[in-house]
């Protein structure tokens, strides 16, 4: 019988996308201050998200919440041209 070994991966962070995503919305904090709205969750991490709501990013599932004037992003996930 042939002897078998199992490797386990070590993590090695995130996709380019979401390193893409997060360090658009940290420029743009730095740039510009809070409140930044982001509408809905800018990826599927809630740790990336917790720890940007600390840091002044405020979510949002309807634009209807982003006070007149407020800047927005958007998710990495993309939204409807409409």
């Amino acid at each position: 019988m042939a002897l078998r070994r199992i490797v386990l991966a070590q993590p090695s962070g995130f996709c380019s996308g979401v390193e893409r995503a997060v360090t658009m919305v940290e420029a743009a904090l730095a740039a510009s201050g809070e409140p930044l709205y982001c509408f809905r969750e800018l990826v599927h991490n809630r740790q990336v998200i917790a720890a940007l709501a600390g840091r002044g990013v405020v979510f949002v599932d309807d634009l209807a919440a982003v006070p007149a004037g407020g800047r927005v992003v958007f998710s990495a996930h993309g939204v409807a041209p409409a």
